[in-house]
Protein backbone atom coordinates (compact mmCIF):
# COMPACT_ATOMS: atom_id res chain seq x y z
CA UNK A 1 0.00 0.00 0.00
CA UNK A 2 0.70 3.56 0.09
CA UNK A 3 0.80 6.09 2.33
CA UNK A 4 -0.79 9.28 1.78
CA UNK A 5 -0.66 12.89 3.14
CA UNK A 6 1.67 11.91 5.66
CA UNK A 7 3.66 15.07 6.85
CA UNK A 8 5.55 13.44 9.51
CA UNK A 9 5.54 10.28 11.49
CA UNK A 10 5.74 9.29 15.22
CA UNK A 11 6.65 6.37 16.84
CA UNK A 12 5.85 4.23 19.98
CA UNK A 13 9.24 3.01 21.41
CA UNK A 14 9.31 -0.48 23.00
CA UNK A 15 8.17 -3.43 20.50
CA UNK A 16 7.64 -0.45 17.52
CA UNK A 17 11.36 1.55 17.07
CA UNK A 18 13.83 -0.83 19.60
CA UNK A 19 13.25 -4.19 20.68
CA UNK A 20 13.98 -3.32 24.67
CA UNK A 21 12.99 -6.79 25.57
CA UNK A 22 15.90 -7.95 26.29
CA UNK A 23 17.17 -5.36 28.84
CA UNK A 24 13.67 -5.65 30.25
CA UNK A 25 13.42 -9.27 30.58
CA UNK A 26 17.18 -9.50 32.37
CA UNK A 27 16.43 -6.86 34.26
CA UNK A 28 13.19 -8.84 35.71
CA UNK A 29 15.28 -11.78 35.68
CA UNK A 30 18.32 -10.35 38.62
CA UNK A 31 15.06 -9.14 40.05
CA UNK A 32 13.60 -12.99 40.65
CA UNK A 33 16.72 -14.04 41.17
CA UNK A 34 17.15 -11.32 44.07
CA UNK A 35 13.55 -12.54 45.70
CA UNK A 36 14.28 -16.36 45.10
CA UNK A 37 12.67 -17.02 41.61
CA UNK A 38 13.69 -18.99 38.79
CA UNK A 39 14.85 -17.02 35.71
CA UNK A 40 11.89 -16.99 32.86
CA UNK A 41 13.06 -17.55 28.97
CA UNK A 42 12.81 -14.48 26.70
CA UNK A 43 10.67 -15.79 24.37
CA UNK A 44 7.88 -16.60 26.76
CA UNK A 45 7.92 -12.82 28.20
CA UNK A 46 8.34 -11.08 25.00
CA UNK A 47 5.18 -10.12 24.24
CA UNK A 48 4.83 -8.23 27.61
CA UNK A 49 7.64 -5.98 27.13
CA UNK A 50 5.52 -2.92 25.57
CA UNK A 51 3.47 -3.27 28.33
CA UNK A 52 5.42 -2.20 31.43
CA UNK A 53 7.18 -3.40 34.35
CA UNK A 54 4.11 -4.75 36.51
CA UNK A 55 2.64 -6.61 33.54
CA UNK A 56 6.27 -7.72 33.06
CA UNK A 57 6.22 -9.20 36.38
CA UNK A 58 2.60 -10.39 36.15
CA UNK A 59 3.44 -12.38 33.15
CA UNK A 60 6.16 -14.02 35.25
CA UNK A 61 4.50 -14.00 38.80
CA UNK A 62 0.80 -14.51 37.82
CA UNK A 63 -0.10 -16.43 40.99
CA UNK A 64 2.51 -14.35 43.40
CA UNK A 65 0.42 -11.57 46.33
CA UNK A 66 0.33 -8.44 44.54
CA UNK A 67 2.92 -7.46 47.55
CA UNK A 68 5.62 -9.69 45.91
CA UNK A 69 4.80 -9.04 42.62
CA UNK A 70 5.65 -5.06 43.30
CA UNK A 71 9.08 -6.20 45.63
CA UNK A 72 9.89 -7.93 42.24
CA UNK A 73 9.02 -4.79 40.44
CA UNK A 74 11.21 -2.41 42.27
CA UNK A 75 14.00 -4.70 41.73
CA UNK A 76 13.21 -4.78 38.12
CA UNK A 77 13.65 -1.18 37.93
CA UNK A 78 16.36 -0.54 40.01
CA UNK A 79 18.51 -3.19 37.52
CA UNK A 80 16.88 -1.85 34.87
CA UNK A 81 18.14 1.83 35.46
CA UNK A 82 21.65 0.07 35.41
CA UNK A 83 21.42 -2.26 32.13
CA UNK A 84 18.96 -0.02 29.95
CA UNK A 85 20.06 -0.33 26.43
CA UNK A 86 22.72 -2.93 26.88
CA UNK A 87 21.34 -5.42 25.00
CA UNK A 88 18.61 -3.27 23.00
CA UNK A 89 18.59 -2.70 19.08
CA UNK A 90 16.82 -1.11 16.32
CA UNK A 91 14.27 -3.33 14.73
CA UNK A 92 16.16 -4.66 11.36
CA UNK A 93 14.22 -2.08 8.75
CA UNK A 94 14.42 0.63 11.45
CA UNK A 95 17.61 2.41 10.11
CA UNK A 96 16.72 2.41 6.62
CA UNK A 97 12.97 3.43 7.44
CA UNK A 98 14.48 6.54 9.59
CA UNK A 99 16.88 6.89 6.42
CA UNK A 100 14.47 7.62 4.31
CA UNK A 101 12.28 9.96 6.44
CA UNK A 102 15.36 12.01 6.50
CA UNK A 103 16.22 12.21 3.24
CA UNK A 104 12.70 12.94 2.45
CA UNK A 105 12.53 15.89 5.04
CA UNK A 106 9.71 14.42 7.00
CA UNK A 107 9.82 14.90 10.83
CA UNK A 108 9.39 11.70 12.78
CA UNK A 109 9.74 11.40 17.04
CA UNK A 110 8.56 9.13 19.80
CA UNK A 111 6.23 9.48 22.27
CA UNK A 112 6.17 5.75 24.58
CA UNK A 113 4.74 5.94 28.17
CA UNK A 114 8.08 5.09 29.43
CA UNK A 115 9.06 6.87 32.05
CA UNK A 116 11.70 10.31 30.63
CA UNK A 117 14.47 8.52 32.93
CA UNK A 118 14.51 5.29 31.21
CA UNK A 119 13.49 6.82 27.81
CA UNK A 120 16.69 9.16 27.57
CA UNK A 121 19.61 7.09 28.42
CA UNK A 122 18.54 4.37 25.90
CA UNK A 123 17.89 7.04 23.08
CA UNK A 124 21.13 8.17 24.07
CA UNK A 125 23.11 4.68 24.12
CA UNK A 126 21.50 4.10 20.27
CA UNK A 127 22.20 7.53 19.10
CA UNK A 128 18.96 8.21 18.63
CA UNK A 129 18.56 11.91 20.59
CA UNK A 130 20.02 13.48 17.54
CA UNK A 131 17.65 12.63 15.33
CA UNK A 132 14.30 12.98 16.81
CA UNK A 133 12.45 15.86 16.42
CA UNK A 134 10.34 15.16 19.18
CA UNK A 135 10.38 13.11 22.53
CA UNK A 136 7.91 12.66 24.09
CA UNK A 137 8.01 10.20 27.47
CA UNK A 138 4.74 8.85 29.68
CA UNK A 139 5.72 11.82 32.33
CA UNK A 140 6.18 14.65 29.92
CA UNK A 141 2.17 14.68 30.34
CA UNK A 142 0.26 14.49 32.59
CA UNK A 143 -1.68 11.72 31.25
CA UNK A 144 0.23 9.15 28.99
CA UNK A 145 -1.72 6.88 26.34
CA UNK A 146 -4.18 6.51 25.25
CA UNK A 147 -4.97 9.93 26.33
CA UNK A 148 -4.45 12.30 23.96
CA UNK A 149 -2.37 15.12 25.84
CA UNK A 150 0.94 12.76 25.09
CA UNK A 151 0.06 12.97 20.97
CA UNK A 152 -1.22 16.49 20.31
CA UNK A 153 2.00 17.81 21.95
CA UNK A 154 3.77 15.34 19.61
CA UNK A 155 2.20 17.05 16.56
CA UNK A 156 2.74 20.40 18.37
CA UNK A 157 6.34 19.74 18.21
CA UNK A 158 6.32 17.93 14.77
CA UNK A 159 5.01 21.49 13.36
CA UNK A 160 1.94 19.70 11.78
CA UNK A 161 -1.96 18.94 12.07
CA UNK A 162 -2.49 16.05 13.82
CA UNK A 163 -4.34 14.31 10.82
CA UNK A 164 -1.40 14.77 8.96
CA UNK A 165 0.50 12.57 10.81
CA UNK A 166 1.24 8.76 11.10
CA UNK A 167 1.56 7.29 14.66
CA UNK A 168 2.83 3.73 14.51
CA UNK A 169 2.33 1.57 17.74
CA UNK A 170 2.10 -1.95 18.98
CA UNK A 171 -0.51 -2.21 21.71
CA UNK A 172 -4.08 -1.22 21.48
CA UNK A 173 -3.91 1.69 23.65
CA UNK A 174 -0.66 3.08 20.74
CA UNK A 175 -4.12 2.91 17.92
CA UNK A 176 -6.81 4.23 20.59
CA UNK A 177 -4.63 7.10 21.31
CA UNK A 178 -4.15 7.73 17.69
CA UNK A 179 -7.54 7.17 17.08
CA UNK A 180 -8.64 9.82 19.75
CA UNK A 181 -6.05 12.64 18.83
CA UNK A 182 -7.59 12.19 15.08
CA UNK A 183 -4.02 11.24 13.78
CA UNK A 184 -3.31 7.88 11.44
CA UNK A 185 -2.72 4.95 13.46
CA UNK A 186 -0.56 1.96 11.59
CA UNK A 187 0.15 -1.35 13.81
CA UNK A 188 3.49 -2.60 14.05
CA UNK A 189 3.04 -6.30 13.63
CA UNK A 190 6.57 -7.30 14.28
CA UNK A 191 6.15 -5.52 17.84
CA UNK A 192 5.04 -7.38 21.67
CA UNK A 193 1.86 -8.75 20.39
CA UNK A 194 0.73 -11.28 22.38
CA UNK A 195 -1.70 -14.26 21.95
CA UNK A 196 -4.36 -12.69 23.77
CA UNK A 197 -4.02 -9.47 21.35
CA UNK A 198 -6.46 -8.97 18.48
CA UNK A 199 -4.96 -6.31 16.13
CA UNK A 200 -7.19 -7.10 13.20
CA UNK A 201 -9.83 -5.11 15.46
CA UNK A 202 -7.80 -2.31 17.00
CA UNK A 203 -8.32 1.14 14.78
CA UNK A 204 -5.90 1.64 12.18
CA UNK A 205 -5.63 2.53 8.82
CA UNK A 206 -2.17 0.51 7.68
CA UNK A 207 -1.18 -2.62 9.60
CA UNK A 208 2.91 -3.55 9.16
CA UNK A 209 4.36 -7.21 8.93
CA UNK A 210 7.78 -5.47 9.04
CA UNK A 211 9.42 -2.04 9.66
CA UNK A 212 10.05 -2.55 5.30
CA UNK A 213 7.04 -2.54 4.63
CA UNK A 214 6.79 1.06 6.21
CA UNK A 215 9.43 2.07 4.01
CA UNK A 216 7.78 0.86 0.89
CA UNK A 217 4.46 2.69 1.55
CA UNK A 218 6.11 6.16 2.24
CA UNK A 219 8.83 5.83 -0.24
CA UNK A 220 6.68 8.06 -2.25
CA UNK A 221 6.28 11.42 -1.07
CA UNK A 222 3.13 12.90 -1.85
Amino acid sequence: MTLTGVAGVLFDLDGTLVDTAPDLVQALNLALADAGFDSQPLATLRHAASHGSLALVRAALPHAEADMQHRVQTGLLAHYQRINGDHSSLFAGVPELLALLEQQQRPFGIITNKPARFTRPLLDKLALTPRLDCIISGDSTRFAKPHTAPMLLGAQQLGHAPGRLLYIGDAERDLVAAQNACMQGAIALWGYIGAGDDPLNWPAIARFARPQAVTTALSFKD
